[in-house]
């Protein structure tokens, strides 16, 4: 039987800020991971792809307030510096 990921540890050497910012972008982290493992089956970061990412953004968060889409993004750019990706990541405008 294996452990369940622990993004908190994956995280760790990323995380900057307040202990409610780095509790915030855990909690983000957890539920991005989620979502990709429940759509592509990929349970760890180490097998995301920006493709990923990018849906996570674009069809997950649709219907969410802007601020909340903003912090989402800090999260997934948070992420990708944590995979040393140059991934980069910009929100597309509500209309």
């Amino acid at each position: 039987m294996s452990k369940p990921f622990d993004m908190e540890l994956f995280l760790a050497g990323v995380l900057t800020g307040s202990h409610a910012t780095q509790k915030r972008h855990v909690r983000q982290a957890q539920i991005i991971q989620t979502e990709i493992a429940d759509r592509w089956a990929l349970k760890t970061p180490w097998a995301w792809q920006k493709k990923h990412m990018v849906w996570f953004l674009e069809h997950r968060l649709i219907g969410h307030r802007d601020a909340t889409r903003y912090y989402y993004l800090l999260t997934v750019r948070l992420l990708a510096r944590r995979l040393e990706k140059p991934w980069t990541f910009i929100l597309k405008a509500k209309f």
